[in-house]
């Protein structure tokens, strides 16, 4: 797995936040490994520039599978070291596909989850602009499995609710943690209900691609 923080391994201890990768492991059987690569605060520019693409791409096998997951960070134009334009953007992405294919892997994109974002009047707002586009866009011209994470944490949101949805993400009373005395409130990060749920987003979406992830499903998430 290659991503950002929404997808990245948290720290367990005294820290409320999750992210989707982590606890993907639930929803596949032992005949599976998942190493998660995805880091906080990188981009597809800053996550090349630290050498941690060449470093997942060097231990790639045949068969393997990459599910990638880029753009919040990618899109922050106010930090330079993080920003990719569109045409940079969609050039790291075609390397990425270019680099697992040619490990004889595959490679699986997905677009970035969408942030807890209503206006004054309850409705939802989306904060990626095109970035998601440009990823759809990809996947149909070098014929690389989707799954639209964006459209499908939107609407989950928007069915959770105004109130609702803050238990997908970060929102924190003061003084429960010992690391965050004065609370906390998150919109773009995830409490462990809302990676939970991303996860289960994100193998919904393998069934509707027939993935061939999907023989690794486990027995538990098979009943449901």
């Amino acid at each position: 797995m290659a991503g950002d923080s929404t997808m990245a391994d948290k720290v367990l201890e005294d820290n409320p936040e999750r992210g989707w990768g982590q606890l993907l492991h639930e929803f596949f059987n032992n005949e599976i490994a998942i190493e998660n690569h995805a880091m906080n605060g990188r981009s597809t520019r800053s996550f090349i520039y630290e050498g941690r693409w060449d470093s997942l791409v060097n231990k790639l096998k045949k068969g393997d599978f990459v599910v990638i997951q880029f753009g919040h960070n990618d899109e922050s134009i106010q930090k330079l070291e993080r920003y990719c334009t569109p045409t940079e953007y969609r050039y790291n992405l075609r390397r990425f596909i270019k680099d697992v294919r040619g490990k004889g892997a595959k490679p699986i994109l997905c677009t970035s989850i969408q942030r807890r974002k209503f206006d004054e009047n309850g409705v939802f707002q989306d904060t990626h602009g095109d970035y998601p586009g440009y990823v759809r866009e990809l996947a149909v011209q070098l014929k690389v499995p989707l799954v639209d994470m964006q459209q499908k944490s939107e609407k989950v949101i928007v069915e959770h609710g105004l109130e609702g949805s803050k238990k997908i993400f970060l929102h924190i009373e003061p003084g429960v943690y010992k690391s965050m005395p004065d609370g906390k409130t998150d919109n773009t990060h995830f409490s462990e209900y809302g990676a939970r749920l991303m996860a289960g987003l994100f193998c919904e979406g393998l069934k509707e691609i027939n993935s061939d992830l999907v023989k690794y499903f486990s027995p538990e998430y098979i009943k449901q």
